[in-house]
């Protein structure tokens, strides 16, 4: 096996072993074989190359277009020219992937499920580390400095992960990567012979450093320490890197808790994660439920509530976790004057969907699932418990239908002390704008119920405001008054700001987070999406509790109590449903768009189409990821023929003689003789510059195997060439133009097929590009040690050097 061809393997291998390490991040390990594959023809296309040989950023392109077809056949083979080609089409399916996957990333927790979009990234990213790897430790052949893509790689595992890559992936990359080393210490033991250590000499000095004395160690030294250096690296990184939380809405969260009474829940914040659900381009199922609710529009599932404002955010407050009791206690400040009905929920949750929050009802009063759960009594909310989450979770929930009339809320008496202290405090920085727009438009309430409807009925209809899920305001203070000044906003500015200002008022106020009721299937079934994703305030009352406000007009529904007429009192005993109807969600979206009489209000089937509501839209692949990816292809694309291009542009430099005066008559002849030395060099007959131009000419001819009339243009050439060259008046010659394409038509008609195609696309006469790079390099460099000031320096190292040595 030669040199080149172990470095392949190893390189490969590298590569391999440290994409090991995401294999964690995702549901199934099947995309490390396509991985596998992809590296394998990526780096096969690459020894073919380095075979011919080709020149190394030739090489580069051929893998790199030959890995973006691979990917195209993948991932968008419907959309290719040919079903191979990347066009167009394919390029505008691989963009929306990709945007897909980023979005993905932000909405699913560790193991996510493997997306095209996820899928397509990671795929996308072992391939390009690849490619890295190989040009450097193959192609460039310096396989220290491969170790740092490698340690890319790992690194992006490992601060993904939670609580970063365990020890045997961190094993198996740095195996590849030391593998790497061993295999290029060998290639180059193999090209210089064996390492013969004479007489020791004393090594250490300034003088060894400068001029490499060691002879064979010194590039083994050095190896070393890129390869200490590089994994020392891989042991800090993931340590340094935060481990993501991976949203309120997609993953796990940051409740923990071991123990009776023991654990706390911590904060989070839900605005990055509701708005990326939001944005979603497919409205992805996340639960499905079967309730006997009398009214849908009314079954919220909550997830927590958001109860402390420290100026930034919003955030739920550390609180103790208790073991689930069997029943769970009596609301908050609900008396037994208001009417409750208590219905039951079959949930079943969807495998791609984690978080360590339990949708619920609100209040729940039972619940019955299965799994490691803890209660926070003062939210009324179920957390997963070392490492529990809602994935694929089938839980049935007890909860009651609060049912208070707008006299009773009207009447309702004023909260406790330690009860309002906690829920309307706000923060200094809070601006002024707050509190005086909320006193403006509460203005002549004779209560904090009218006042919050007034609220309400402000953001819904009365205050102007616009839908708008692209908006990224923040939920600060500052935010919150650039959205009463802007008013355009999803339901997370609604909720907060609505919130706010209650506590200006006195009225104790919260945030729920959750999701609104779905859409109801064609079996019965209700069906919750992403796109459910939902904020909406609670405002305290005493004697009622806890009760929801809907302020995001287009969004949800307002509750019966805060509309004018007055809500029925029928609250009749419905029958339970059974434990066994509950359907097993499915992994693809609902289709069905069907929609009851009862769902059948402003936003709640769809997007909404009263004026002054912007529902949220799908825009698509942003014009710049588009746009970006179309130039990345056709850089792709054009690198292959860059040769031809640069041969055909310089062909046309030289014989084109047009608008030259006579004194150019020996650059022209010149030029032409160098196009026709170049032409015969593209065919395979190298230039021999000791030759004078009549035997070069001869020598084209024989090797050539020149007609009579191409071999007749040869010599004419020659013979100007000899004029321009040795002649005390050179007489202009004619016709130089037509003979140089002569010679070139002739070479071609001798050729075969493949020399014509290797001439025309891989002219070996383009060499002299990396050659005109390689002198103006070098010219750059003796300017540089040429400067003023450089001749001292380098003397006194010379004499340090001297005197060490």
């Amino acid at each position: 096996m030669s040199g080149r061809t172990r470095l392949t393997l190893c390189a490969w291998a590298a590569t391999l072993l440290a994409a090991g390490a995401l294999v964690p991040l995702v549901e199934g390990a099947g995309w490390l074989v396509q991985a596998a594959l992809l590296l394998g023809a990526q780096s096969g296309v690459g020894a073919l190359a380095r075979r011919v040989p080709l020149a190394r950023s030739l090489t580069l392109a051929c893998q790199v277009l030959v890995t973006l077809v691979l990917l195209t056949l993948v991932f968008a083979r419907d959309h290719a020219l040919a079903g191979v080609v990347p066009g167009p089409g394919a390029v505008m399916r691989l963009g929306e992937l990709l945007v897909a996957g980023g979005e993905d990333i932000g909405t699913y927790a560790i193991p996510a499920p493997l997306t095209d979009g996820i899928r397509l990234m990671m795929l996308g990213g072992v391939v390009l580390i690849g490619l890295l790897v190989d040009a450097l430790a193959v192609t460039f052949r310096s396989a220290a400095p491969a170790g740092l893509p490698l340690l890319a790689l790992y690194s992006v595992a490992a601060g993904l992960s939670d609580g970063g890559a365990s020890w045997p992936w961190f094993l198996l990359a740095a195996s590849g990567y030391l593998l790497l080393l061993l295999a290029e210490g060998k290639d180059r033991l193999s090209q210089w012979g064996r390492v013969f250590g004479g007489a020791s000499r004393p090594s250490g000095g300034l003088a060894d450093g400068l001029t490499g004395a060691g002879g064979g160690t010194s590039p083994v030294r050095t190896g070393r320490r890129i390869g200490v250096l590089t994994l020392g690296i891989a042991l800090a990184v993931p340590l340094a890197l935060p481990t993501l939380d991976s949203g309120l809405l997609s993953g796990d969260g940051p409740g923990r808790g071991k123990g009776s009474g023991g654990g706390t829940i911590s904060a989070v914040n839900p605005l990055v994660s509701l708005q990326n659900n939001l944005n979603q381009p497919e409205n992805r199922e996340v639960m499905t439920y079967r309730s006997n609710i009398q009214d849908p529009q009314s079954m919220y599932l909550r997830i927590l509530s958001l109860d402390e404002f420290n100026g930034s955010e919003w955030r739920s407050s550390t609180r103790r976790l208790t073991d689930v009791p069997d029943r769970l206690p009596q609301p908050d400040g609900l008396s037994g004057d208001v009417a409750v009905t208590e219905i039951r929920t079959n949930i079943s949750a969807s495998r791609s969907y984690q978080q360590t929050y339990l949708p619920l009802p609100y209040p729940a009063s039972e619940v019955r699932v299965g799994g490691r759960w803890r209660y926070e009594p003062e939210g009324r909310t179920l957390v997963g418990d070392d490492g529990q989450t809602t994935r694929g979770a089938r839980y049935e929930v007890g909860s009651l239908v609060v049912e208070p009339t707008a006299e009773q809320l009207a009447a309702a008496g004023p909260p406790s002390e330690q009860l309002a202290a906690e829920y309307t405090k706000v923060p200094d920085s809070l601006p002024s704008v707050v509190a005086e727009t909320a006193k403006k438009i509460t203005e002549g309430s004779g209560n904090a119920y009218e006042q919050a409807v007034k609220l309400q009925d402000w953001f819904t209809s009365d205050g102007g405001f616009t839908y708008d899920t692209t908006v990224t305001s923040g939920t600060g203070s500052q935010a919150i008054a650039r959205f009463l000044r802007d008013k355009e906003g999803f339901c997370v500015h609604f909720s907060f700001s609505m919130a706010a200002m209650a506590r200006t008022l006195g009225i104790p106020a919260r945030v729920a987070v959750g999701f609104t009721p779905g859409t109801v299937k064609a079996d019965g079934a209700t069906s919750v999406g992403l796109r459910d994703a939902h904020a909406w305030p609670e405002l305290y009352f005493e004697g009622v509790g806890w009760t929801r406000f809907e302020p995001t007009p287009s969004r949800g529904t307002a509750p019966e109590y805060t509309q004018p007429q007055v809500p029925t009192d029928d609250t009749s005993d419905p029958a339970q449903p059974s434990a066994d109807t509950s359907e097993a969600p499915t992994e693809a979206p609902t289709t069905d768009s069907s929609c009851p009489p009862q769902l059948r209000q402003e936003g709640g089937c769809g997007p909404s189409e009263s004026a002054g509501a912007a529902p949220p839209t799908d825009r698509g692949t942003p014009a710049g990821t588009v746009l970006l990816v179309v130039l990345g292809v056709a850089l792709a694309l054009s690198l292959p023929l860059a040769p031809l291009l640069w041969r055909t542009r310089t062909r046309n430099r030289r014989l084109g003689s047009a608008g030259r005066t006579p004194a150019d008559a020996a650059d022209r002849t010149l030029a032409a003789w160098r196009e026709v030395t170049d032409t015969a060099w593209d065919h395979g007959i190298a230039p021999d510059e000791s030759l004078t131009p009549r035997k070069a000419a001869a020598r084209i001819v024989r090797l050539g195997r020149l007609d009579t009339s191409a071999a007749e243009a040869v010599h004419r050439l020659a013979g100007a060439v000899e004029q321009v060259l040795y002649a005390p008046q050179p007489r202009p010659a004619s016709g130089l133009t037509e003979d140089a394409l002569a010679v070139r038509a002739g070479l071609g008609a001798s050729a075969g097929r493949g020399a014509r195609l290797r001439a025309m696309f891989l002219p070996r006469s383009s060499v002299r590009v990396m050659w005109a790079v390689a002198e103006r390099r070098t010219a750059l460099v003796e300017r540089w040690v040429n400067r003023p000031g450089h001749g001292r320096w380098t003397a006194r190292l010379r004499r340090l050097s001297r005197q060490h040595g």
